[in-house]
């Protein structure tokens, strides 16, 4: 790879020069950005011979702190964006969906990886784990403008707000699949003693002080930015947006709690303080700039991946293509309708919501933070990786060409 390290830093240079004409020059076409980022990274995978192979199983570590860092400045940006007050009635199918319709993604795809594909219990686990969550990184062109923009309606909101806080929530089944992975790797059963630690450590425990951490970082950050001494101070966005992002995540972290939740809430909750304030536009632009630079280096390299395994002949049987679709088109937007039945609101929103859910490069983390613990036979790992890789490219395409039309059908109203 180093060799090719000049060549590789033109390839994103392209990529970034997209990102940045894009919408001048592609406003009109039904594609996306990370349409284009990925569909170019194919072409150049494909076609670049003396590119090293992109390995994910060997190069697990790199990818890991690599999509970590997009997806923390995506859950910035996403809570600092949110204009939506915190109000049962308002937030209401958010919770359900992150309640009813993740599970049933979850154990639904579990299902599919461990009689389709044969899977190990731990691995199918995972499988379903690493899938069922929305991305905040690829779902931005879906979720709710600047912040006081006044532009606000329910299923961006909801898409928004799903996708920053089920990252977090996720985490308690990847790592029961790999407390059930582990177990069998040391030939044990996994029985209801170890269920009952995952429960109160993993669900109880790291849920509620992601929480509380998180509130914590975004009210103190707030009243020290916000304060009379800062009144008319020039004050970094930047620092202040790294500084969010690293403090909710490493204190998070160092009391063993889920960091992705802390940085998501203490994002929002530093929103959610003097909410009227125009700093929070000059925060979010900063996040969003960030995390179009790194989702596009993360996009073109993922694009990249795609493109080797294509020129070097990997072979995909038709389930992999069977169950993605499965997945992407019957069980997510069937686990949204069932979450969201019985609520006050239109049938297209419901349809819109339940069908948009685009999976990306939070699956690339989770997949490759649970391979990296190294309880997981390679078999597995192989498998894992190509099923998730396929799911991700169909959903960019899926969603990019879908998502437009969806939400015109929906009645654009402010959500206050």
């Amino acid at each position: 790879m180093l060799e090719n390290y000049n060549l590789f830093l033109l390839i994103c240079g392209i990529a970034f020069l997209f990102g940045a004409l894009f919408p001048l020059m592609f406003k009109r076409l039904p594609i996306s950005l990370p349409m284009l980022q990925v569909s170019f990274g194919m072409i150049m995978g494909y076609w670049w011979t003396t590119l090293s192979f992109l390995d994910p199983i060997n190069n697990g570590f790199i990818i890991e702190k690599l999509t970590e860092i997009v997806v923390l400045v995506s859950l910035v940006g996403a809570g600092i964006k949110i204009d939506t007050p915190l109000t049962w009635q308002l937030w209401r199918p958010t919770a359900r969906l992150l309640l009813i319709t993740m599970p049933i993604g979850i154990f639904a795809m579990a299902f599919l990886g461990y009689y389709a594909f044969g899977l190990t219990m731990g691995a199918a686990l995972l499988l379903g784990a690493v899938l069922a969550p929305t991305d905040p990184v690829l779902a931005s062109s879906i979720q709710v403008g600047p912040p006081n923009t006044g532009s606000e309606d329910a299923p961006r909101f909801t898409l928004t707000s799903e996708a920053g806080l089920n990252d977090g929530l996720a985490f308690p089944f990847v790592y029961l699949a790999i407390k059930i992975a582990e177990a069998y790797s040391e030939g044990q059963q996994f029985n209801g003693k170890m269920l009952w630690t995952w429960f109160t450590d993993d669900v109880l425990w790291k849920i509620g002080a992601g929480l509380a951490v998180g509130i914590i970082v975004g009210k103190v950050l707030a009243k020290l930015i916000f304060s009379k001494r800062t009144r008319g101070t020039a004050i970094s966005q930047g620092y202040v947006v790294i500084a969010l992002t690293l403090l909710a995540y490493g204190l998070a972290e160092y009391v063993h709690s889920y960091g992705f939740i802390a940085v998501f809430v203490a994002a929002f909750a530093f929103r959610r303080s003097e909410c009227e304030h125009t700093y929070h536009h000059k925060l979010h632009d900063f996040a969003e700039q960030s995390e179009g630079l790194l989702m596009s280096l993360v996009l073109v390299t993922f694009g990249m991946f795609i493109g080797q395994g294509l020129q070097s002949g990997i072979e995909l049987t038709w389930r992999v293509y069977i169950i993605s679709f499965i997945f992407l088109v019957f069980i997510r937007p069937i686990g949204g309708i069932i979450a969201l039945s019985g609520l006050n609101m239109p049938r297209t929103e419901k349809y819109t919501i339940s069908a948009l859910g685009i999976r990306g490069i939070g699956t690339l983390y989770y997949l490759s933070y649970a391979l990296n613990q190294g309880f997981f036979g390679e078999e597995d790992a192989i498998k894992l990786w190509i099923v998730c890789s396929i799911v991700i490219l169909i959903s960019i395409f899926m969603h990019g060409l879908s998502a437009p039309k969806l939400l015109q059908m929906t009645p654009n109203k402010a959500h206050k």
